[in-house]
């Protein structure tokens, strides 16, 4: 069951999903705004079923020109080589990838997919971003294997698409296991149609990549701030992604990503997302409560009480008729729910 956060003004949840979208942890959000730890969760987790919601049908009908596609490792509760020693390791523990797209133009993330780095998440993932153009593109992808399969799956020959593969040095010793190898050259091999050579490239995308890690803590390398459920991981890339393409203005382009590619004519703020948050909430909050319409005893007029299940009572007064409580019940009674006062 779906439940409003009632102790949260608008204004606070602006501000605490504004630092979760800006790299602080869930413990630094709840020592800079005084809310608890499982109100911080509780509030990313729900934003980021609005956001996911929202974007999923924002961004249809895409008139890109080039994409560009990779994938960024993570993990959840534990890294796969030590999830055999962890206490109590969900069965969504382990290694996870997220897979996302980015319009080299508008710099606009696409589409993203959390899952494994397998056939199966390239093919869920292809597809999913096949549905969200609206014309032929030019795609561009690492070398990893299941691009070339899924690419060639879903799009067949109405795409023009290419490999960047990267040729890299030997491996950092030890003591510097966490440098990447150096990167020694890059062979642009067209797959599928007639790719412009001049832009056969992954640039756009793994500079997104390093966004994503630096806007949010669980992505940090070496960090002690690392998902501990698969739902919270999701829910953190669904608010960023919504924060990336709406919100944040981008450096080069001077407007957002979903400015740039049409999305919306507006520079939104935290409020705007905070709206979203809340038109999800109106269409998905189910209470356990009841509405009676009660006749006064003495007087004229009617009113409205609200049965909750623990036995708590609720009184709405002040209505004329019979049927200006019932449509008070249609048409505001969500409203009121979500800016209920939470008793003491």
């Amino acid at each position: 069951m779906i439940r409003p956060m009632n102790r949260l003004d608008r204004k606070t949840r602006a501000q605490i999903l504004h630092l979760l979208c800006e790299g602080q942890s869930i413990r630094a959000v709840t020592r800079l705004t005084g809310c608890s730890k499982n109100t911080v969760a509780k509030l990313l987790v729900e934003a980021g079923h609005a956001c996911a919601a929202y974007q999923d049908k924002a961004l249809r009908n895409l008139s890109c020109k080039r994409v560009q596609m990779d994938e960024i490792w993570s993990f959840v509760y534990a890294k796969n080589a030590n999830v055999k020693d962890a206490k109590a390791a969900p069965a969504t523990a382990g290694d996870v990838w997220t897979w996302t797209a980015i319009d080299a133009d508008s710099k606009l993330i696409v589409s993203w997919l959390l899952g494994a780095r397998d056939m199966d998440a390239a093919l869920a993932f292809t597809a999913d971003l096949r549905s969200r153009l609206s014309n032929r593109v030019q795609l561009t992808s690492d070398g990893h294997r299941p691009y070339l399969t899924a690419v060639d799956a879903v799009f067949g020959d109405d795409v023009d698409y290419a490999m960047l593969v990267k040729l890299y040095g030997a491996d950092p010793q030890a003591e510097v296991r966490y440098s990447p190898a150096k990167c020694i050259g890059a062979e642009k091999k067209p797959k599928i149609g007639s790719p412009d050579q001049k832009h056969i490239s992954t640039s756009y995308v793994e500079r997104s990549n390093l966004t994503m890690r630096m806007h949010m803590r669980r992505f940090t390398r070496l960090t002690n701030a690392f998902s501990k459920k698969v739902e919270n991981h999701a829910a953190a890339i669904a608010l960023h992604t919504m924060y990336y393409n709406f919100v944040r203005i981008h450096q080069t382009l001077k407007v957002t990503p979903a400015m740039a590619a049409g999305v919306t004519d507006k520079l939104w703020e935290m409020e705007d997302l905070v709206a979203v948050l809340e038109q999800w909430e109106l269409a998905n909050f189910k209470p356990e409560y009841q509405f009676v319409v009660r006749r006064y005893a003495i007087g004229k007029g009617h009113s409205v009480s609200v049965l909750w299940r623990g036995g708590e009572v609720d009184t709405i007064f002040g209505f004329d008729k019979e049927a200006d409580a019932l449509e008070w019940i249609r048409d505001k009674s969500r409203a009121w729910l979500l800016e209920r006062p939470v008793r003491a």
